[in-house]
């Protein structure tokens, strides 16, 4: 899951440390792709040793992505695990053997697993029993709109029943991690055959059945490859994953050359409506409209603008001179070590959010809580006479007095967020305000209201013009009348009546009175 907002800060702060990646594509020849030699040198011009594939961050965009159409069974979710791989080892093309004392040379790991303690084991029921929940409100709200948008004449595709892909199966134990462990097996033998960049290659698969998350057996098989006495200080790791938490795990290694390999988030992609399949809106902005034509002769009318997925290089090199220009302290009262300080900052990031606990109420990254906690953390080690960790250990008399630092501004950083929140409710209502104000006042009704476009095709006469004309006179006075005062009503003949008086709904009211707030 990762650490909401962490990498998007990290990015704004520290912009060196991202790279684009240079992708070589495959050639075509009437009609036929020719394969990439992943043999010859990386077009990044940087060679790694170790290539590490997070699975979690690959299966489920393959099996339910989000800006293209599902695949329709399981082959083709397999089919498209292996285009995802192939993809990534063109990018990244691992090459150099480490020699072992087990005789095992690796330069790529395959982890499938997504065992974990119970503390996360809680967290994933909860957010998929949520994710069911908000996905069958979602359908049965998608459904009442299209029934509305039917109803007022617009015009919609015919809905298509598909089979939803339940990605609750991604758990260990189930028959569909049984069936992506056969054939990823199948997978590998086949490319350990075939291709030549793959021909010096150790794979090591560790599938679901292995106990063990998978971000954490790939940091426990570097630990291993450090405690080696013959391990190359200079190996280049590469590990692929989306989760933010992967970049503090590679800066706990303390590996000098360390690299991560993800897809480059992209903000605000325009997605399709899920009713009428046209670009531009949301379901429940959906009218009904007509599609329009696509390309002179509607040739584009079933493909959608979609651009290919970009990948970035996160340098954890460049991050750690960053953190060494940032963390370094004069005049201490003991010896300084870089590497401690990263155990710390490291430790300091679990109280913004982790995969396991919640975050402090009082530190939001995007109020900048790591800031706040930097700046306490350097005015407080002085006080400390020594760092927050030590080879894994916490000393919780050094954090105690980092929380009682935070504690001092805790109220400043509650005080300024009522605040903020309460210029945001303004700023809302007067934006309904202006919206409400900006409303015509009166929109026919009958066979006088607006149609929609596709109906303008087939104009029906109009039947007694005079009636018609003297109820939206009626209704309009009505209306008038009940907006001057909201307590009287309109008799059959038009005059006012006290009987019978209308409320006004709370939505209406200009005056929303607030809760008064006890709670410091």
């Amino acid at each position: 899951m990762g650490v909401p907002a962490f990498f998007r800060w990290l990015s704004r702060k520290y912009p060196s440390i991202i790279v684009n990646c240079v992708e070589e594509k495959a050639k075509e020849c009437n009609g036929v792709k020719a394969p990439i030699d992943t043999s010859k040198p990386n077009p990044n011009e940087v060679e790694f040793d170790n290539l590490y594939l997070d699975m979690n961050g690959i299966i489920h965009p393959c099996t339910h992505p989000e800006d293209k159409p599902a695949p329709k069974n399981e082959d083709e979710m397999m089919v498209a695990i292996f285009e995802y791989i192939d993809r990534i080892f063109n990018i990244v093309r691992p090459r150099r053997l480490l020699d072992c004392p087990d005789a095992i040379s690796e330069t790529k790991r395959y982890d499938t697993s997504f065992q974990a303690p119970r503390a996360k084991m809680n967290q994933q029921r909860s957010r998929r029993f949520r994710a069911s929940k908000e996905g069958m409100e979602a359908a049965e709200e998608k459904q009442k709109i299209r029934q509305e948008i039917l109803a007022k004449g617009g015009i919609l595709p015919p809905e298509e029943v598909k089979e939803r892909f339940d990605s609750n199966c991604i758990t260990p134990g189930t028959e569909f991690m049984d069936n992506l462990a056969k054939c990823l097996r199948y997978y590998v033998a086949d490319r350990l055959n075939s291709d030549p960049g793959w021909k010096n290659l150790t794979v090591i698969l560790s599938d679901a059945s292995a106990p063990g998350e998978g971000e954490h057996k790939i940091m426990d098989y570097i630990r291993r490859q450090r405690a080696q006495p013959n391990h190359d200080p200079n190996t280049h790791h590469c590990l692929c994953g989306a989760d933010a938490d992967l970049i503090m795990l590679g800066l706990a290694t303390h590996e000098p050359n360390f690299t991560i390999i993800r897809e480059e988030f992209k903000p605000n992609k325009p997605k399709p409506c899920a009713l009428c399949n046209q670009m531009g809106h949301e379901v429940k902005d959906c009218q009904g409209l007509p599609r329009e034509k696509q390309g002179k002769h509607d040739q584009f009318a079933d493909t959608l603008p979609m651009a290919e997925q970009e990948f970035i290089f996160i340098r954890l090199c460049v991050l750690r001179e960053y953190l060494e220009r940032e963390l370094t302290m004069a005049s201490l009262p003991f010896t300084f070590d870089f590497e401690r300080s990263v155990d710390d900052w490291v430790f300091m990031c679990f109280f913004v959010g982790n995969d396991f606990l919640p975050h402090l109420p009082s530190l939001e990254i995007r109020e900048g809580a790591i800031d706040r906690l930097v700046n306490i953390y350097k005015n407080v080690v002085h006080k400390t006479g020594g760092y927050l960790t030590e080879s894994g250990f916490v000393n919780l008399q050094r954090v105690q007095m980092i929380m009682l630092a935070v504690g001092e501004v805790e109220d400043s950083i509650f005080k300024k967020r009522k605040d903020d929140d309460d210029n945001f409710k303004r700023r809302q209502k007067e934006k309904r305000k202006r919206m409400k104000r900006d409303q015509p006042s009166f929109i026919p009704g009958g066979q006088f209201s607006p149609q929609a476009l596709g109906n303008r095709s087939s104009p029906q006469a109009i039947s007694n013009p005079r009636q018609a004309a003297f109820e939206m006179r009626m209704h309009d006075r009505q209306n008038s009348t009940t907006s001057s005062s909201p307590n009287t009503s309109l008799t059959p003949d038009g005059s006012p009546s006290l009987a019978g008086g209308i409320k006004r709904k709370a939505e209406d009211s200009d005056s929303e009175p607030e809760p008064e707030d006890n709670i410091r």
